[in-house]
């Protein structure tokens, strides 16, 4: 049966109290002789309702500046290490496990330190889009005399010499053909050369429509910046011409597109969640006609069918469960109910389907986070605790266990921990260690009251711990956000949408976008009819074939 805690009541309005120095002088000299008069009780009582109105509220503007600070610069991090330093917490381990874990951690960066030891330069073998280039010796063959020690011949090693050269050029190159003309002196007739085969017979081949498409909703650079670096560097490209291209292509991507919505409407576990933004059109609706809902939602789905992730971007007025509900419409009957990870707000599961529910631990944890500036000690041992279930999470992907696996290993291990931490939390609340209304008590309710979700990685084969895959996923809609600001209507929202979601499939399946996109293009016809077989993760073997 789920659990719901009732925070405690906020009092109502208070009657004011007038008390200036000369009156609150002679309370105190009642005080001390011990004559208080019958009035006193009541006074005495409202100064101390007062206090703990007062502590709370220092408590709650404590919380709310941190907040502010994250949201306007930005989180550093929210690492155990940062947001613990300089606090004492409750460490139940003896003084050799701190030492064995000191030298751990020690081994660890100097392991570390050694794998990274080429001070972050790439290996030849990163540089995949780079043209490679044989170059033979000009004065020695294989065969010839060692002209080293005479006796020896020379023979081809196995490891070739390796030297990178890195160029500048445009994002958008140009070619121009100054094509020949011959003009008849007698009959007028103009004979022009004609264009070779390598230029094409468009404007803008494919590889420019990927690569607009790819600056534009994979690094998030507006038209308008584009269009001033491509005019610096001598090649004009206005942004006005980025979107014609862009629009004007749509129909190449859209039979792909449409066919991963499909799969990604089959998949096992989904995790989704919103972030804000701006469509001029809607904020003109807004104004003109005051609809119900006037918030306007990127919408963030991150779909895993055994090991692959799909990733789908909803931009408009739904929110994430709505955007859930259109995605689940495309699910085959036959399936079971998928799991859905995200965090406890209620738009975010869907109305029409039914769904397992498991809510994001990282999102508990920073209810935690941000009350530890103060309650340090309370704050550490969660986090302390959140902590070492990470640990054995990390655990299990490292040793790369099947789902059925790693239940069992969380239930060997993190389960003992959760029980503790569950005893913990309610015994705050019952021995009133906390106020229910701080900060501290807020995260408190929040973790007991969800409580079941939160911790479905020890019951639900394959359930994950937190939604971190899509707000990182949902980065990508933040960059363009913060870049262009805006999109001018639902129409260029959808457009977006569509590229982004290409993209960032691609990048999670470990394929090159600009590559994708550019084949999507080139195969128009083929991907039309055969779809399934052009998805990120198999359109190569197509490429080889066709």
């Amino acid at each position: 049966m789920k659990r719901k805690l009732k925070r405690r009541k906020k009092p109502g309005k208070r009657k004011k109290i007038n008390l200036d120095m000369d009156q609150l002088d002679e309370l105190l000299k009642r005080a001390e002789s011990g004559s208080l008069q019958e009035n006193d009780v009541e006074l005495i009582k409202g100064m101390a309702e007062c206090i703990a109105l007062l502590s709370q509220a220092v408590d709650d503007k404590a919380s709310s500046v941190k907040k502010l600070l994250r949201m306007v610069f930005g989180a550093k991090t929210e690492k155990k290490e940062n947001v613990l330093s300089g606090t004492k917490t409750k460490d139940t381990s003896t003084d050799n496990e701190q030492n064995d874990q000191q030298s751990t951690d020690a081994g660890d960066k100097d392991d570390k330190k050694r794998q990274g030891s080429n001070n972050g330069k790439n290996g030849s073998d990163k540089y995949t889009g780079a043209d490679q280039v044989e170059i033979e010796h000009p004065e020695l063959k294989v065969g010839n005399s060692c002209p080293g020690c005479i006796d020896g011949k020379l023979y081809k090693n196995s490891e070739s010499g390796v030297e990178i050269r890195v160029t500048g050029n445009a994002p958008l190159r140009a070619t121009v053909y100054k094509l020949e003309k011959l003009r008849c002196d007698l009959c007028g007739k103009i004979f022009t050369a004609p264009l070779p085969q390598e230029a094409g017979n468009k404007k803008y081949d494919t590889a420019a429509v990927a690569m607009i498409a790819l600056l534009k909703y994979g690094s998030g650079l507006p038209f308008n910046r584009l269009q001033g670096l491509q005019a610096n560097l001598g090649i004009p490209l206005p942004s006005s011409t980025q979107w014609d291209i862009l629009n004007g292509s749509v129909d190449r991507f859209e039979p792909a597109y449409k066919k991963i919505l499909d799969l990604a409407a089959q998949g096992d576990i989904f995790h989704n969640d919103d972030t804000t933004i701006k469509i001029q059109s809607l904020i003109k609706e807004n104004k003109q006609d005051s609809p119900a809902r006037k918030g306007m939602f990127t919408t963030g789905i991150v779909s895993i069918i055994d090991d692959r992730k799909i990733v789908l971007f909803l931009s408009g007025r739904k929110h994430a469960g709505e955007n859930l509900n259109m995605v689940l419409v495309k699910r085959e009957a036959t399936l079971h109910p998928p799991l859905q990870m995200c965090d406890a707000l209620s738009r975010n599961t869907p109305s029409e389907f039914d769904t397992i529910l498991a809510f994001c631990l990282v999102h508990a944890r920073r209810h935690f986070v941000d009350a530890a500036v103060n309650f340090p000690e309370e704050c550490g041992f969660v986090i302390n605790t959140l902590a070492e279930v990470y640990h054995f999470d990390a655990e299990t992907k490292k040793q790369e266990m099947r789902p059925e696996q790693r239940l069992q290993y969380h239930q060997e291990n993190s389960a003992e921990l959760m029980e503790e931490l569950e005893v913990w939390l309610d015994e705050q609340i019952k021995q009133k260690n906390v106020e229910p209304n701080s900060s501290l008590g807020n995260a408190i309710y929040y973790m007991l009251n969800h409580w079941e979700e939160l911790t479905a990685f020890l019951r639900i084969p394959g359930a994950p711990l937190d939604n971190n895959i899509c707000e990182r996923a949902l980065k990508k809609a933040i960059l363009h956000r913060k870049n262009s600001l805006f999109y001018k209507s639902e129409h260029g929202a959808a457009v977006g949408d569509m590229f982004m979601s290409l993209i960032y499939t691609c990048e999670q399946a470990g394929i090159s976008p600009f590559d994708y996109l550019t084949a999507l293009q080139d195969h128009a016809e083929q991907v039309k009819t055969t779809p399934s077989e052009w998805m990120p993760w198999n359109f190569t073997t197509n490429l080889t074939t066709s």
